[in-house]
């Protein structure tokens, strides 16, 4: 017994005071990339950084990643070593089992080719919003395996980055916001061009809105005649991921200024024709009034 323990503290004032080390140097090694990466990456909130920024947090997180797998591998096989296990026997084990793994990881093989061209031709950043394969939502983290993305409802989406055949990024550089406007028939198209005209002046005015809108609103003219409404179509360019807030914004001011200038935006109608025959006679219609409970 007193054999053993003298064994065992022993082994804890050598092999145990190194794999005491290294477990500290480990800790103090994912302390330092963390600190170097935030300092690396860190920009200064400016105007035009915007862009910038997001492709800094994506490939932040990549490199984080990888390090701190280098890092834990690392250490892994140092403590191994420490508690006398031979490091040769499993390395050679660990290359079979991953060929062996390989031949049937294809779709893991898919994954990392995926995220590597996505990465690389900066298709998509954290915090861009995007459309992979119809479905939308704001980029939460990306990896050389896979999207994370959560929707307006908060549901998370993750995808493989080997299945993604078509991304939709709507934040990228600059955003656009597209306007249908309907208005009667019997509206001046012109008089509502400078109502939208008028109220973009006020929104680039507006201490509020005026960094976000990047230009002057377009207007692309009369779009189509629908059942009963004329179609004015304009649009914005605004800062990415901007469109949506300067949109609602500026439907809310369009709808007062249509109230109090009296253009109606018309809401779907159906109008009645009986027809006439030869004679220019009409059939008969039965219409009942109702007026309160009375008919």
């Amino acid at each position: 017994m007193q054999n053993y323990l003298e064994s065992v503290g022993q082994w804890a004032l050598t092999s145990g005071v190194q794999i005491l080390l290294v477990l500290i140097l480990m800790v103090v090694a994912l302390k330092v990339v963390n600190l170097s990466l935030e300092k690396i990456f860190k920009l200064k909130k400016e105007k035009d950084d915007i862009e910038i920024q997001k492709r800094a947090e994506t490939l932040r997180g990549i490199i984080r990643s990888l390090l701190i797998v280098v890092i834990f591998v690392i250490s892994g096989m140092m403590i191994l070593e420490k508690l006398g296990i031979e490091i040769g026997p499993l390395l050679a084990a660990a290359g079979v089992v991953g060929l062996a793994v390989g031949f049937g990881a294809q779709k893991l093989v898919e994954d990392v080719i995926g995220g590597f061209f996505i990465l690389l031709e900066d298709q998509i950043r954290v915090n861009d919003v995007v459309v992979i394969e119809g479905t939308g939502g704001l980029v939460e983290k990306i990896n050389i395996r896979m999207v994370v993305l959560r929707d307006l409802a908060g549901n998370v989406h993750f995808i493989r980055n080997g299945s993604i055949n078509m991304v939709t990024n709507m934040t990228k550089e600059y955003s656009r916001y597209v306007f249908d406007v309907g208005v009667a028939y019997r509206e001046d198209t012109d008089e509502v061009v400078d109502v939208l005209k008028k109220i973009d002046e006020e929104m680039r005015n507006d201490p509020q809105f005026k960094d976000d809108i990047l230009e002057p609103i377009e207007i692309l003219g009369v779009d189509k005649f629908d059942d009963s409404a004329v179609i004015v179509k304009a649009r914005t360019k605004t800062k990415p991921i901007k469109q949506w807030a300067v949109g609602r914004e500026f439907n809310r001011r369009l709808k007062k200024k249509f109230d109090q200038l009296g253009i109606e935006i018309p809401f779907p109608h159906t109008t009645l024709y009986m027809g006439q025959d030869k004679k220019g006679n009409s059939p008969i219609l039965n219409v009942n009034v109702e007026n309160g409970d009375k008919l």
